[in-house]
Order: C-alpha cells, then structure tokens, then sequence
C-alpha cells in the first residue's frame, strides 16, 4: 500500500510517498481502508519536532509515528478478534492519534473503540474533517460546563477547524460569539454568524474592555492575569493549543490555585476521544445543525503542499486529504 513517509523532523519537504506494508489488524483491531484524512495542528507539529516538547511524545532525536494522520474516514475492511461493534463493509470515522497516527495511507489497523458509525448522509470528505477538531471545540466549551442561551463566548483562532466548529455549536446552543482571527477569515466567520470579531493583528482581545462566559483559544500564549481580566466572574477559559513553554507548565500545574484565587476556571483542557462524543459530532451534522468547513482538498500525491498550505495560517476549516478520490 502506499502512505506518506517520515523518517526525520523538518519540513514537509520530509515526507515521501512510499510502498509500505499493508498493516493486519490485531486483537480488538479494525483494518479501515482509508478514504480521507485531516490535517490537524498536531501533524504539523510533529513533522517540523517543534515546539521541543512534541518530541517527548513523538520521538527525542526521530519520529516514532512514520505515517502521521490523525482523522480518518474509511471502509471496514477486516476485523481482528475479539471485535464487537464493526464488520467489514461498515463506514467509520474517528481520531486516531493515540494509536500512532497513520491516516495518510491506504490502510491503517486502529482499535475499535476509537471509532464510530459515519452517516450515510455525511461524505467521507466531511467526516474526516470532524474528529479531532469538532473534539477539541465541544470538549473546550463544555470546559465550565455546556453552553447556555445568552452566554457570551470568544474563540480565539476561529478560522480553522477548532473555531469553525465551535462558533456553529455555540450558536446553535444561542450564544453570542465573538471571533478572533484575521480579518481574511471574516467574510466565512459572519457567514456561520459570528456576532463580532477582531482582528488579532490590530487589536488585543484581552485589552478591549470586554468580558466573556467562556473563551476557548488555540493559540494561547498570554499570561493567566491577562486571561482572567477577561472573563466574568465564574467564567472559563480553555486552552486548546498554542505556547508549549511556560504558559503550558503553569495551565497544567498551577491552573487549580489561579482558579481558586480568581474565582475563575482558567487552565488546559484536557482532550479525551470518546465514542459518546463522536456520535453527537454525526448527529449535529445529520441534522444541519453544524456543517463542517473545507477549505481545501489535496490527493495523497500532494501531502507535502498540502502542509506548505497549512503553514501559512491562511486556511480556513480544514484541509484534506483524498485517499480515494471520491
């Protein structure tokens, strides 16, 4: 089969499509013929091996995971034993980072329980773009507890995969929400309706004067003080992503005792797959309640300008990758 390649951090300049052996799904293991995958900010990560502290998980001094690929959507094609919930032939979707990784090829034996029925009304293309980003965005608002009529909810970085998905949720839920990113991503942001937004380039959005319920930022790398002046009293803040250093150190140890002190929930959320939360990301799609956001589709054959693409935090929703031309 084949699958896009690394042996060593860089660029994706790195990446080569390769033969490589066609994997065999072992006990509890499905064996998914892949026809499309996501890119995710992890992938990216781990093909440059910065920031350093991916390499603790992804390997010190080479990559562990030579196939990268978090999200997939496929085909059942084989079943190891012990397997309950698939048979071959059945559509499935899921994130599947915490069994290596490996979407970007033909084929990939993952276990069972990182994935979940597709709907016959959802592509392969839009169901690859859902696990990992729709996770990360409802796991984020429910951080504090789960959207409520009224609240007032900020999403930094809201032109990707994260904040596209959230931004519908969120007022589906009947938030108002404000949308931070550059102002190129504007025009789709109003299109999902944002109620307000800001340009990151122009303005702080810690320093406008206004408070929020709940702010969920993919890109964090302020100090905890400049996240607490924002939020009202009770208020959330997630960080999904973004400064791999300090802020990290202090969100994941220090996160209960700056809650404590402000009286304000502020720290990492902590991301967790699960079945449960796959089949509401489905249902909300099925029933139009959030759509996902492609921006781009790239074959297999084009791993590598797909990710120079996503390097230039122009992209909007998600990129994808075709396996199977659809």
């Amino acid at each position: 089969m084949k699958g896009a390649v690394y042996t060593e951090y860089g660029s994706p300049a790195n990446l080569q499509l390769k033969e490589v052996d066609k994997p065999v799904p072992k006990d509890g293991e499905v064996l998914v013929k892949v026809h499309c995958a996501s890119i995710n900010s992890w992938d990216w990560d781990l093909i440059r091996g910065k920031p350093f502290l991916v390499r603790i998980i992804g390997g010190i001094f080479k990559p562990k995971a030579k196939i990268l690929g978090a999200d997939i959507a496929g085909v059942v094609e084989a079943v190891g034993a012990g397997v309950k919930e698939f048979k071959p032939g059945d559509t499935v979707f899921g994130d599947i980072a915490v069994a290596g990784f490996g979407g970007f090829a033909e084929y990939v034996a993952v276990p069972e329980n990182l994935l979940a029925p597709k709907p016959a009304t959802l592509s392969f293309e839009q169901a690859a773009a859902l696990p990992q980003a729709g996770l990360l965005s409802l796991q984020g608002l429910r951080y504090g507890g789960d959207v409520k009529p009224g609240q007032q909810i900020l999403f930094n970085g809201a032109g990707g995969g994260v904040g596209t998905w959230g931004l519908q949720y969120a007022k589906y839920k009947g938030a108002e929400v404000t949308c931070v990113d550059r102002e190129e991503k504007f025009d789709l942001l109003r299109s999902l309706g944002a109620d307000y937004l800001v340009d990151y380039t122009k303005e702080d959005y810690t320093r406008t004067g206004k408070q929020y319920d709940t702010i969920v930022d993919v890109i964090a790398h302020r100090s905890p003080s400049d996240y607490a002046r924002v939020l009202k009293l009770g208020g959330t803040f997630a960080m999904i992503g973004g400064n791999m250093g300090w802020l990290l150190f202090v969100m994941i140890f220090l996160s209960s005792f700056i809650s404590w002190r402000t009286k304000k929930k502020i720290g990492m959320m902590g991301y967790r797959p699960n079945r449960a939360d796959l089949d509401l990301l489905a249902q909300l799609c099925t029933e139009g309640k959030v759509v996902p956001v492609v921006d781009k589709v790239y074959p297999l054959s084009q791993v590598r300008e797909a990710f120079e693409y996503f390097s230039t935090g122009m992209v909007k929703g998600k990129i994808l990758i075709s396996i199977i031309r659809q």
